[in-house]
């Protein structure tokens, strides 16, 4: 015989939950029916699962195997149920969405008409922070991030990446010139961030490796100071294209050392914690938002 959901559900549930007794409160059920589905449970698998004495429950090895398996196929089941609930209901409500101000005023903002039309009964709460945020604290249903996640106690959908140009506005390159080559950096005026020291690594192929450490003469805690600084010519910055895309098109921003970049691509994720009531509307913005980032997945380096 081979297991059913409802019993994978409840082996999941009383790891979660840390006993029999909670998990079938939780449940609503009996401890005994909660033992007897475990028993049953791995009867059909014909293993050990958890070792239960009077006093506490430790996973096999098998059992931590199949508890992080299991884990999955339920949130995937989950997931399916709620894209075909999706398309019998129209998304409504509050949806809350942080990301750091260029990421904001760059890749979601511009597009928010077109989301608007397609589902007009969310309410969208726009916040920006440069800062990793606590999504529970803040009150926020979905956080982009940029980078490397470290948290894994979220989950996370990955929207795709973007690559990282090394720039200076014209007035900047008419007064200095551009620089020829990675080494020549160090004739010029650098602009960097405070907060994360990564940040200050750029994307260079060099004799010792392809992250090319910079000691900036500028620093600000936000990309879109950075930008700015750029912009106004106050030296060479290494920016996402997401952010820089139109300054380039437009001839604002021109990359320098193209030849030499070596093509590192930030990952963009969002990260939420699950809430089925919340689902809807966090799935109809992702699949939204991935859509129009692929734009930046794709540049030429070499200006």
């Amino acid at each position: 015989m081979k297991a059913r959901s409802d019993e994978l559900q409840i082996f999941v549930s009383v790891i979660e939950c840390g006993s029999i007794s909670a998990a079938a409160e939780q449940a609503g059920l009996t401890p005994s029916a909660v033992s007897r589905t475990l028993s049953r449970l791995e009867a059909k698998l014909e293993t050990t699962l958890i070792n239960r004495t009077t006093r506490r429950m430790d996973l096999t090895e098998e059992g931590k195997f199949f508890f992080e398996r299991a884990k999955l196929i339920l949130e995937q089941m989950d997931e399916l149920e709620e894209r075909l609930i999706s398309h019998q209901r129209t998304p409504s409500g509050r949806l809350r969405i942080n990301a750091a101000s260029p990421f904001m005023l760059h890749a979601i903002v511009p597009y928010l008409p077109e989301f608007r039309a397609l589902y007009p009964e969310i309410q969208l709460e726009l916040n920006s922070n440069d800062l990793i945020i606590d999504l529970l604290e803040q009150s926020t249903d979905i956080a982009i991030r940029i980078g490397t996640l470290a948290d894994s106690t979220l989950h996370a959908r990955s929207l795709g990446c973007s690559p990282l140009n090394i720039l200076a506005s014209p007035d900047y390159i008419a007064r200095h010139g551009a620089p020829i080559s990675v080494a020549d950096l160090a004739n010029h005026t650098l602009i960097g961030f405070t907060q994360n020291d990564g940040l200050n690594q750029w994307p260079l192929r060099y004799a010792q490796g392809d992250r090319w450490p910079i000691q900036p003469a500028i620093s600000a805690s936000s990309g879109e100071t950075v930008r700015h600084l750029a912009l106004q010519g106050q030296g060479i910055a290494c920016l996402s294209h997401f952010m820089t895309v139109e300054d380039i098109n437009a001839g604002r921003l021109q990359v320098v050392l193209g030849e030499f970049n070596s093509g590192y691509r930030q990952p963009i994720n969002a990260v939420y914690y699950r809430n089925s009531q919340l689902a809807l509307r966090i799935q109809c913005f992702l699949d939204f938002i991935q859509d129009k980032l692929a734009r930046y997945a794709i540049c030429d380096f070499r200006g």
